[in-house]
């Protein structure tokens, strides 16, 4: 179960949220998603039970935006890269502005390592996944409040 807290009532207000990985129940996603209206900011970072005290690298900063001549090819650029969280913070970018039709900026410092077992693929798969679930659900109930 997810758990959020906003920061005030405006939409541009930022959400926190956090839940654990779908195979690793130990370890936690943290998500920040702040919708501007006209695009979004999102940063995302992981957290092992047992490793609480230690901190993650930066990790990559990437801004994508949906292409309206070819809405299949989502154009994306790295502003700030960090090599073992570039490709998920890539995808992850793509993925949500498709999504939404709106530009997107992705801030990730998480890991899979602390995952059950390991990192694996299926893991940061079945992670990622869970992650574009939480930010569209996020998305629409604000688009619920608002209407």
């Amino acid at each position: 179960m997810a758990t959020a807290a906003t920061n005030g009532d405006a939409l541009h207000a930022p959400i926190q949220v956090s839940f654990p990985l779908p195979k690793a129940p130990n370890t936690n996603m943290h998500l920040q998603l702040t919708n501007n209206g006209p695009n979004l900011l999102l940063f995302l970072t992981s957290s092992a039970g047992s490793d609480s005290t230690s901190s993650a690298p930066l990790g990559s900063f990437v801004y994508a935006m949906p292409n309206r001549m070819t809405p299949a090819e989502t154009l994306s650029t790295p502003l700030f890269t960090h090599h073992r969280t570039l490709d998920f913070t890539t995808r992850l970018s793509k993925v949500l502005a498709r999504k939404t039709g709106k530009p997107v900026y992705v801030g990730n410092s998480s890991s899979f390592v602390s995952a059950g077992l390991g990192g694996t693929v299926e893991e940061e798969t079945e992670g990622f996944r869970r992650v574009v679930e939480v930010v569209m659900g996020l998305l629409r109930g604000q688009d619920e409040k608002k209407g």
